[in-house]
């Protein structure tokens, strides 16, 4: 049985007087333990596809379901907690918050949910060890680098130990060494975790080392 089953997906947008259509019947089964890229031009929808699938956006129409709960339908406060509890995100731009160090960002979903802090903090520092960065807690963002402010993000990502772990151009925005490093990472963390892992990126050598490739164009899916 998939983890991911997505059916039917349509997503459009309104760009002045006219209408985008984005994904258009997009169609996708992800196994349990799976490492999967999606690749394509800029703009060709893989975005929002990672958007809707992992319930920061709302599609048009058609079905996505996640394990056993067709998140399509739920209503948006379960959404939102859901999303929390069970999928894990790494952003191109990693969004970290300016005001607080790694630690407390690491921790911050665990914080949102409303655990308790010990065993945030707790988890927090255990993941930021595996990620390389046990001496840059207490560092705010502006004093880490590119590819350490990726690291925090990574571990924060995994926090609630999510089932699914979505990833959208995570090495975009990095030198190719340092692009290499965090795909290493991110190969470590989805075999050490037992993640099942959405990729999308640009880079093709990092495709090539996911289970599978699937190619989006015209807003639909199709193997690479």
């Amino acid at each position: 049985m998939p983890l991911v089953a997505v059916s039917g997906l349509n997503k459009s947008y309104v760009v002045g007087s006219q209408r985008l259509h984005v994904l258009r019947d997009a169609a996708m089964d992800v196994e349990p333990g799976e490492m999967l890229a999606v690749v394509g031009p800029s703009g060709v929808g893989k975005s929002t596809l990672l958007h809707v699938l992992g319930g920061l956006d709302r599609a048009d129409s058609g079905t996505v379901r996640i394990a056993d709960t067709e998140i399509t339908a739920l209503p948006d406060t379960a959404l939102v907690e859901f999303r929390n509890q069970h999928v894990g995100f790494v952003f191109q731009f990693h969004h970290l918050l300016r005001e607080f160090d790694a630690a407390e960002n690491a921790e911050m979903p665990m914080r949102i949910a409303r655990l308790p802090a010990g065993d945030a903090r707790r988890r927090a520092v255990d993941l930021l060890q595996r990620v390389g960065l046990g001496e840059r807690l207490v560092h705010k963002p502006s004093m880490l680098s590119g590819g350490e402010q990726q690291r925090v993000a990574v571990a924060r990502a995994l926090v609630m130990r999510p089932r699914l772990l979505l990833a959208d151009e995570p090495t975009g925005d990095l030198d190719e060494a340092t692009a290499e490093a965090l795909e290493r990472l991110l190969r470590e963390m989805h075999a050490e975790f037992g993640l099942t892992s959405i990729i999308a990126t640009h880079n093709l050598r990092f495709a090539a080392a996911c289970d599978r490739v699937l190619r989006m164009e015209h807003g639909q899916l199709h193997p690479a």
